[in-house]
């Protein structure tokens, strides 16, 4: 999880991996070797047994390692009582322009509307799930800024103890200081498909996001190739001091769409893809 993939989420090679009204869709607007590891490999399927068990081992670990690192109140409001419960529809681009303010590289000032929270959960996932989560400073920045200041206070004990845990690293393929092997690059990327509004009220929201993510080490020699996985999460905002920010999510699989029998790409074709290929800022 460097942070996401703009200026202050950068995802290089080091790590350094919107109100809108109406309802609808994610928005975004937007600011080639032959065989090594990845060559010749094809997703899904045709992988060996040995890799797909890698892959669902790293994946497994990751979200254990949020889960631990997440563990709050039980009491944690789902926002999904039927008291609150908005109604949903179908999505589409609300034609409003995305944010323009950060903080510290994460997209901040989001309108006191459903289309706002729903804008503030795509970015702050593109945040949360980025490389910079690997790196001490950039993960107290992004827990900072992401969560409201209790929240955020609370959980960054947590959060250090599962982001550097040597056995996790080691899993993934990386040292103690959650840096890649020399000559391999460190990819974990979010992806936003959409977002959808369970909740709303003046001073709360639920919001759920669809994305797909990018997760693993590209390079000669990687024994994590990088993998594509679909995840729902579903976050809990709160509206303070002006912006609306993380108070609590929940993550599960899926949905997941049937796979295409394509070539993986090389080691070579997927860095230059991570770092030449900016990001975006999200609006709904």
């Amino acid at each position: 999880m460097s942070l996401g993939d703009e200026p202050g989420y950068g995802d290089g090679p080091r790590g350094d991996d919107g109100g809108y009204g109406g309802s609808g869709q994610t928005r975004t607007r937007l600011p080639d070797r032959p065989g090594d590891v990845y060559g010749g490999a094809r997703r899904g399927r045709g992988s060996s047994s040995r890799s797909l068990v890698t892959v669902v081992g790293v994946v497994v670990l990751l979200i254990a390692a949020i889960a631990f690192a997440n563990r709050g109140d039980d009491a944690a409001s789902s926002g999904d009582g039927a008291g609150d419960k908005t109604k949903t529809s179908p999505t589409a681009a609300s034609g409003n322009h995305p944010v323009t303010t950060k903080t510290t590289g994460i997209p901040s000032g989001f309108p006191h509307t459903q289309e706002g929270a729903q804008s503030a959960a795509a970015n702050y996932g593109v945040a949360l799930g980025s490389t910079g989560m690997f790196d001490a400073d950039q993960r107290h920045a992004i827990v900072d800024d992401v969560y409201t200041p209790d929240v955020a206070a609370a959980r960054q004990p947590d959060l250090d103890s599962a982001y550097t845990s040597e056995k996790f690293l080691t899993n993934i393929g990386l040292d103690k200081n959650g840096a890649a092997p020399a000559g391999q690059t460190f990819i974990s990327r979010i992806i936003p498909v959409g977002t959808k509004s369970k909740a709303f009220s003046a001073d709360s929201a639920t919001v759920e996001l669809w994305y797909t993510s990018l997760f693993g080490l590209s390079g000669d020699g990687s024994t994590n190739p990088v993998s594509e996985s679909w995840y729902t999460t579903t976050y809990q905002l709160k509206w303070i001091n002006g912006d609306w920010k993380v108070t609590d999510f929940t993550q599960k699989d899926g949905p997941v769409p049937v796979g295409r029998d394509q070539k993986a790409s090389t080691a070579d074709d997927m860095t230059k893809a991570v770092e030449e290929y900016g990001g975006f800022t999200y609006a709904r």
